[in-house]
């Protein structure tokens, strides 16, 4: 009987919100995971409720020493990794004539920079292991624009066009890239938000679940042919 060897994946801003709902549904597939975030504790926490097998670490996406020796400490401890998800990422929404410039840079350094980081250094890893997936984590806002989320919706955007060309360079390299790019989601970055005025513009009249948005994810990690594309999960508030 030939065992089939878990997937290795690391999942950035994989201990809360979007990310979690990935590492919960990718454990139950089977894969071995790494959860990164800021908070240790948090991601300790998180990886522990997921079983034994799972690795925890504490990174700074946005700098290059911490993303660099969080590859080294999977590679070392579950081995080279096949999947990547990007789903740490900041907002700190104001109109762009209050914004302090860094905040601007907090927000690109986090979710631009940050998943440009990571993704070099998966790169490296499946390019030498033959293949992988990668997929970030964007938001509507990136394609729609919103009034008052402009920085964010600019390294939101940004991730798109990275992407896309990341995918072009490497498929060639049998590793794929893609986005998710969800809509209102029930997490803590959104709570603080008036839902009952925001779920009037969403045509199918709710917040999403971090579990749906994982399913998108984990789809886009498992689909053979796609690279290069962007999954909106939305409800539908796109079409307004």
């Amino acid at each position: 009987l030939f065992l089939k060897m878990s997937k290795i994946c690391a999942i950035f801003g994989g201990s809360r919100g979007i990310g979690k709902a990935v590492a919960e549904l990718l454990a139950q597939k089977g894969c071995r995971l790494a959860i990164i975030a800021r908070n240790l504790e948090v991601a300790r926490a998180t990886a522990h409720h997921l079983g034994e097998e799972h690795l925890a670490i504490s990174c700074d996406v946005s700098r290059e020493q911490d993303v660099q020796n969080t590859f080294e400490e999977i590679q070392k401890n579950l081995g080279p990794v096949n999947y990547l998800v990007n789903a740490a990422g900041i907002n700190r929404d104001g109109l762009l004539l209050r914004t302090k410039t860094e905040d601007m840079i907090s927000q690109i350094h986090t979710n631009l920079l940050g998943t440009m980081l990571t993704c070099k250094a998966a790169v490296k890893s499946m390019i030498q292991h033959q293949g992988g997936a990668i997929v970030n984590i964007g938001n509507i806002v990136g394609i729609k624009g919103n009034s008052g989320q402009s920085v964010y919706s600019a390294s939101k955007a940004g991730l798109v066009g990275f992407s896309r060309s990341l995918a072009k360079e490497v498929a060639r390299k049998k590793i794929r890239v893609n986005v998710v790019a969800p809509g209102f989601i029930h997490t803590e970055m959104t709570a603080h938000l008036d839902q009952d005025e925001l779920k009037a513009a969403i045509p199918l009249g709710r917040f999403g679940e971090p579990q749906e948005v994982a399913q998108a994810v984990v789809f886009l990690l498992e689909s053979p042919y796609v690279t290069g594309s962007t999954l909106i999960v939305d409800g539908g508030l796109q079409l307004q």
